[in-house]
């Protein structure tokens, strides 16, 4: 027992209460404006402004079950031997001196880098443990003369705080690391703002978590004018989102926005169902750019016969002539198609005034012919007022049209690209594929009059993208669209490289990212998550996908190894159920992922009710439940305390990047893996 833990609880107890003052004198505020039935529109909205900073400073102090303080560091004598403790959040006493600092504080940055050669000023840095309010233990790093600190231990090391955090069952949520964070971690979270930041990271390594500190780092450090200009969370998919939904409001910050790229376009439009890789690659390829300009370009057309519309007593004509001086005119004058329906109807209607043998008032004939049904149909004929979802429907629902879009195309891709035209294009149910075709048509097709408030393409100040490794050029191009000065952060590990579009390098990826300013990249070289006997067995696969990279080096070098078990995946004894079984056993209340390829999923969930094992599947809110099969397809990004790869022969040829798939299995768990294969196992374990 540390000789210091009692006063330091006593601290802590005390900067628990100020946190609960705050919140008392957050909640005060709300009396300050009180509008009554006569009170005036400013009074209202001065009552609406301070609500709303109400309840964002009460989200911000609402911790949970997080410990708010966990730690200390004390400044050398010439800096005024200040001491500071770090936490969560800032929280004040009643005279407005500091009880705790906010992490991100430039104060707190020696927490995280200070080290023997380069103290920083530290004399002292302390680690707390804690279980929510209560001090379960201590730990000192000592700089400096350390002889005038000790105080019987001879433990000088502040990794007791790591490791309890690392050896922590899952919850099917991904927490945050703010009392832990690593000297490289804490380079890149805050790293400055401005261009591209790309980190390549493998598995275990902390790049997720990292990517999102980042993003509250930031918030905090460059609150105007990211606040207004928004910061944009994308994942590979919406389990994945649910997944790390937690960490940003754990770390005082809910503003931001998470979502897929099917998010960015509209949910209901767009699911996480997935194109064949071939098709996958074809909709990925930036020759769908010139695709989608084709199809727009293919709705922009002259009448094919003059129209001759009854007036009055005379006849208004449109020549064929004249309808393509229209469409020409409009298609150099404007960048997006919407925005060219206005001027296509004022010329139309300005053509049928002139035509008659009395002068008429172009406006007025508009109004007086807008309803008529020849009318409209011509103007929708030249120049239709169009959504994504409409032209996309339109066109690939018609092989002609979709070899008119790109002569170019083999028989096979214009089969790939087909789907059936259904009757209202709202009635369409997108893949994961089709966003980015979606979001290129909404950029080319731009607003529709009269709603550029809803349907313009939103920029973010910042953009935070985790797994862009999988993500092809069309992706990419979606992703830049969104950003509005160049900032970003991407993180990925080129070994988990499983999409149709797997890149084996960088270079690849930057490419189509703004390029505004250089580049900085940055690399993570040690694994907290996975322990060295696990990492080991992963590495020889490893060595098979991305032998240039370097495999990250386990923070535990001790863990079981992984179990290989050559069994019938049905047998009673020591088929699969049993090693669910066991498995779950070993980890107690941890949670367990039955991995296995796509086709063997359902196999695998009949096995488990038939031998009445209760489990779940990924869900849009995470894995929830202690047992969850998971196809290997949806399983990057998230961690387990046990999982269970089965049929890896499989897994392996299953898919093209097949290897990468098996590397993305075997480095889910914290703390066990076992293989169940009754197949030959593949020739990288031999």
């Amino acid at each position: 027992m540390h000789p210091e833990i009692a006063a330091e609880q006593a601290y802590i107890d005390e900067a628990y209460a100020c946190l609960e003052s705050a919140r008392l004198r957050a909640l005060d505020l709300t009396g300050m404006v009180e509008v009554g039935r006569g009170g005036t529109n400013q009074a209202r909205f001065e009552r609406e402004a301070i609500w709303d900073s109400v309840a964002g400073r009460l989200e911000e102090l609402d911790l949970g079950e997080a410990a708010l303080v966990f730690g200390r560091i004390d400044q050398e004598e010439d800096l005024g031997s200040n001491r500071y403790y770090i936490g969560r959040v800032g929280v004040w006493n009643e005279t407005q001196d500091p009880v705790v600092v906010d992490w991100r504080a430039p104060v707190a940055e020696a927490f995280y880098r200070a080290t023997g050669p380069d103290p920083m000023g530290l004399e002292r840095r302390r680690h707390f443990v804690s279980r929510r309010r209560e001090l379960l233990a201590i730990e000192d790093e000592l700089f400096g003369d350390i002889e005038r600190f000790r105080d019987g231990s001879q433990k000088l090391r502040g990794e007791g705080a790591l490791i309890a955090a690392l050896e922590t069952e899952r919850t099917g949520r991904l927490g945050d690391i703010v009392g832990t964070i690593q000297a490289e971690q804490d380079a890149i979270i805050r790293a400055p703002l401005a261009g591209v930041l790309a980190v390549q990271g493998g598995p275990g390594t902390g790049k997720t978590v990292v990517a999102l500190h980042r993003a509250a780092y930031l918030l905090y450090t460059h609150r105007f004018p990211l606040e207004g200009q928004g910061v944009l969370v994308v994942g590979p998919n919406r389990l994945f989102l649910a997944y790390i939904e937690q960490v940003l409001p754990s770390l005082g910050e809910a503003g931001v926005e998470m979502a897929s790229l099917a998010d960015l376009i509209d949910r209901t439009w767009v699911d996480d169902r997935r194109d064949s890789e071939e098709i996958a690659r074809l909709k990925g390829d930036l020759r769908m750019v010139r695709f989608i300009a084709r199809a727009i370009r293919t709705r922009q057309r002259p009448l094919r016969e003059d129209l001759r519309i009854g007036h009055g007593l005379q006849w208004l004509h449109l020549t064929v002539e004249k309808s393509v001086e229209i469409v020409t005119e409009a298609r150099r004058r404007f960048r997006t198609h919407n925005g060219g329906r206005k001027f296509v109807e004022t010329e139309f209607f300005q053509a049928l005034a002139l035509s008659g043998r009395e002068s008429l008032d172009p406006e007025g004939l508009a109004e007086r012919l807008r309803g008529d049904l020849k009318v409209r149909e011509a103007l929708e004929w030249m120049w239709p007022v169009l959504t994504p979802a409409q032209l996309l429907n339109d066109c690939l629902g018609s092989h002609a049209l979709i070899r008119a879009a790109d002569p170019e195309l083999a028989d096979s891709e214009v089969d790939a690209l087909y789907r059936p035209r259904l009757k209202r294009a709202e009635d369409v149910r997108w893949t994961a594929s089709d966003a980015a075709l979606l979001d290129e048509a909404r950029a080319a097709l731009g607003a529709r009059p009269g709603r550029r408030d809803v349907e313009a393409v939103r920029t973010y100040g910042h953009i935070v993208v985790d797994e862009i490794q999988d993500l092809s050029p069309m992706d990419l191009r979606m992703l830049e669209r969104r950003s509005l000065n160049g900032s970003m952060t991407v993180v990925g590990d080129i070994a988990q490289a499983t999409g149709a579009w797997a890149h084996n390098g960088w270079e690849s990826i930057l490419e189509h990212l703004p390029d505004r300013r250089p580049v900085n990249q940055y690399e993570l070289t040690v694994g907290y998550r996975i322990p060295a006997p696990l990492m080991d067995v992963a590495t020889k696969v490893l060595v098979q996908v991305a032998p240039d990279l370097t495999p990250p080096r386990s923070v535990r070098s001790e863990g079981d190894a992984p179990r290989f078990i050559a069994t019938k995946l049905a047998d009673p004894q020591i088929g699969l159920v049993q090693v669910v079984k066991e498995e779950l056993q070993a980890v107690g209340t941890g949670n367990l992922a039955v991995i296995a390829a796509m086709s063997q999923v359902e196999e695998i969930e009949e096995l488990l009710i038939a031998n009445q094992v209760d489990f779940g599947r990924p869900t849009r809110t995470g894995l929830d439940s202690s047992i969850t099969v998971v196809p290997v397809g949806l399983v990057k990004g998230l961690e387990v305390d046990a999982a269970v790869v089965v049929e890896p022969e499989r897994i392996v040829g299953e898919q093209e990047q097949g290897l990468r798939a098996l590397y993305v299995a075997l480095t889910r768990a914290t703390k066990r893996v076992a293989v169940v294969h009754s197949e030959a196992l593949p020739d990288v374990f031999l």
